[in-house]
């Protein structure tokens, strides 16, 4: 590998999961000599299954909080590395390049920045579950088997869904959900995920999914396009036949290797990036 290119790839997980969720990824990357870090949110530290258990050590967290945890941790690396992000790791992904972050980044199936308004019936029916109680904007909100089959899993036979949500799903903090999945773009002013589509920062990939309902194509398209201004490279990808748990759905090798390559290919234009 070309010394000059970035050596650490930062996986950033999205919500209703841990870090468990890159595991197939880390050792992936790592057996390309790859040094692999999955920081969690700041309390997603224990395992799935005790976050299940008392899921209210999380209720409370705060985006900018999660983004300056994430931000130390790749600010003490001796290097800027490749930044990639699922869902609404692809949201801090993004604000993590506004800081000036990283050498290139991708963001898979991402949930979108302030700004983007395409909301798609698949996506309204998809986080419903948290939405449709006020009362959730101050609790952890979980999906059930079903409801999580038809948001993350749409592809995938509901045997082989539960097996997915019993290893890896959590709660998320409902704030989060009704903050920035409804209320963010009627608010004046800029909220806690907005960032300045026309500046420079390090390239960036976005990578859809053709079958994703909480995350469909649309709407990750639209949050690239906000991009336009920017003298920053910024493409899009997509996957098709894919949903939003394409990060370990049979075939998730493909779009890993995807992201890596275009990673690696527009790292070099680090060298502009603060």
């Amino acid at each position: 590998m070309n010394a000059a290119k970035p050596d650490t790839v930062v996986l950033v997980h999205g919500l209703w999961m841990t870090p468990r969720s890159w595991e197939g990824w880390i050792s992936h990357y790592a057996a390309k000599g790859l040094t692999v870090l999955a920081p969690s949110y700041p309390g997603f530290e224990i395992e799935v299954e005790a976050l299940r258990d008392n899921p209210e050590i999380i209720a409370d967290l705060t985006v900018p909080d999660t983004v300056d945890h994430l931000a130390e941790v790749i600010e003490a690396l001796d290097s800027p590395p490749i930044i990639m992000g699922h869902s609404f790791g692809g949201t801090l992904t993004q604000l993590l390049l506004a800081r000036g972050l990283g050498a290139a980044a991708v963001v898979v199936d991402s949930a979108p920045t302030e700004g983007v308004r395409v909301n798609p019936l698949s996506q309204a029916k998809s986080l419903f579950p948290a939405l449709r109680n006020p009362a959730n904007r101050h609790r952890a909100v979980g999906f059930t088997p079903e409801e999580f089959h038809y948001a993350f899993t749409n592809t995938l036979s509901a045997e082989e869904s539960r097996q997915v949500w019993e290893r890896y799903a959590i709660p998320a903090p409902g704030h989060w959900v009704w903050e920035y999945g409804l209320f963010a773009n009627f608010k004046p002013g800029p909220q806690e995920t907005w960032v300045d589509y026309a500046a420079d920062r390090a390239p960036l990939l976005f990578i859809g999914g053709s079958e994703d309902h909480i995350m469909p194509t649309s709407v990750n398209k639209s949050n690239a396009k906000h991009y336009d201004k920017s003298p920053a490279i910024t493409e899009y990808y997509e996957f098709e036949g894919r949903d939003h748990w394409t990060c370990a759905a049979p075939g998730w090798e493909a779009v890993a290797d995807h992201a890596l390559t275009w990673a690696l290919a527009h790292a070099k234009a680090a060298d502009t990036v603060a």
